[in-house]
């Protein structure tokens, strides 16, 4: 259950109790830390059934898909956290300059104090929980806003983590937009907010009023570029599993794709047969794909699917259900309103190219997105588009895998978001890097002080 009303005095009462648990300073000890980032393992892998019934009541997620994206991903953020924890929080040396001598100079992490993560509806476990292992981690009191529009897993998340975890270092707030505007009303050492670019707007401006700083990850349209060099049969099916997976609803998934004219009709043929050899010619009654999360995003995408575009598999709805199958689009006009907008959902709009430099034009005309993919067997293809681009991360021939190496930062740039997290990224954004300088008083030279005389002053010009 939620633990405040829609009343800003609510939101105030929780984050009051959770200032007082930090500044108690029972979350600085590491031992505090790796408690509770054991206990929150345990929880995952004691009520993981609940947990994967609720995504599957939320967006009729597949029970494997859920489990691999979702808690097994938690629990890997987990055990890189545990396994690494100790010499991340280590004291950083610092080279001292001969003028300083014989100072010591060290960097040392310290935990922002009291977070506000706020959480999107399409991973609703992982998006919440991913942020909060790297906010332990680093020794903060965190407050946790599930979306509600996944409320299932909401009210899940506010019931089991008060069981696992420090109340008085976690709390969980469930509602809607009353509830998150009181919480963004309070003062907070770090927001961390995972969805679209027009809430991350109200998110800043709110943060604004007190410089709180903010991570913002959001999305963009990450495109896919299929060179004519690539493995189409790979490709294919790579480009297929990560625009798919979640029926779409990934933020990392594949907007579009900007193929070589020269294959372009083997590709949307292999994206075809791919989709059937995945979910079957009725992908309807597959156990493996999942729904659209609700009547609003069903409306969307189908008008988006009425602007333009031929399916070449796939364009089949039903309200009743919140069902889209999986769709494949070509003779897509590039100012569609499919290609104006992040679609986030099971439609894949193809278009053809003459070449990678037209390809990497076309990303670079527009904003900055999420992930960007590449597709081919020359190395030096895939490093052009690499130098050639701004992206927040890139896989080359692979879709959405690179969130699940924890030593990669995973974040965007310019409109697809600002900070990263992940692994030691996750742990660093929750930080703060404390210089300390040491200076030894059995050394204290006059030569530092006024008055500064001619000699004085030449030896400092000839020091410095």
């Amino acid at each position: 259950m939620s633990e405040i009303g829609s009343d800003s005095q609510g939101a105030a009462d929780v984050v009051k109790r959770l200032r007082v648990g930090f500044e108690s300073g029972r979350t600085r000890p590491v031992e505090w830390r790796v408690a509770q980032l054991r206990r929150l393992d345990a929880m995952l892998l004691e009520r993981e059934t609940e947990l994967l019934d609720a995504l599957a009541a939320d967006l009729a997620k597949p029970e494997i898909e859920g489990f691999l994206t979702e808690t097994a991903f938690t629990r890997a953020e987990i055990a890189f956290a545990l396994a690494n924890l100790a010499s991340w929080v280590k004291p950083e040396k610092v080279s001292v300059p001969f003028t300083q001598q014989p100072a010591k100079a060290q960097i040392i992490r310290e935990p922002l104090g009291v977070v506000l993560i706020i959480g999107p509806w399409n991973y609703p476990v992982q998006l919440v929980l991913a942020p909060l292992v790297a906010a332990i981690a680093a020794g903060n009191a965190a407050v946790l806003k599930p979306s509600e529009l996944a409320p299932a897993s909401s009210a899940l998340l506010a019931r089991l983590l008060p069981e696992y975890l420090d109340r008085e270092c976690v709390a969980v707030v469930e509602g809607g937009v009353p509830e998150t505007t009181a919480l963004l009303a309070e003062r907070w050492d770090h927001i961390f907010y995972t969805g679209n670019g027009t809430v991350g707007r109200v998110v800043m401006e709110a943060a604004a009023k007190h410089l709180t700083p903010v991570t913002l990850e959001l999305g963009g349209k990450s495109p896919a570029i299929v060179d004519r060099h690539a493995n189409l049969a790979v490709a294919a099916k790579r480009i297929a599993w990560g625009k798919f997976v979640n029926t779409g609803q990934t933020c990392v998934a594949p907007d579009y794709v900007l193929v070589d004219r020269e294959v372009e009709q083997p590709l949307l043929d292999l994206l075809a047969s791919t989709v059937r050899s995945f979910y079957g010619n009725d992908p309807r009654t597959s156990p493996d794909y999942g729904r659209i999360v609700n009547d609003r995003h069903f409306s969307r995408l189908t008008g988006l699917l009425a602007s333009g575009g031929e399916p070449v598999i796939g364009g089949e709805a039903d309200p009743s259900d919140r069902y889209i199958a999986p769709t494949v689009l070509t003779a897509v006009d590039s100012d569609a309103p499919i290609m104006r907008e992040e679609i986030f959902g099971p439609l894949l709009p193809v278009l053809p190219v003459d070449d990678v430099d037209e390809a990497i034009d076309f990303v670079n005309e527009r904003d900055k997105p999420l992930a960007l993919y590449v597709f081919s067997e020359v190395d030096s293809v895939a490093d052009r588009v690499i130098a050639s681009t701004s992206a927040g991360g890139v896989a080359v021939n692979a879709t959405v895998l690179h969130l699940a190496v924890p030593g990669l930062p995973f974040g965007g740039v310019g409109a697809s978001g600002m900070g990263a997290y992940h692994g030691r990224a996750g742990f660093e954004t929750f930080s703060h890097r404390k210089s300390v300088l040491h200076l030894p008083t059995r050394l204290d030279l006059p030569v530092a002080y006024p008055p500064y005389s001619g000699w004085k002053q030449k030896l400092l010009r000839r020091l410095l």
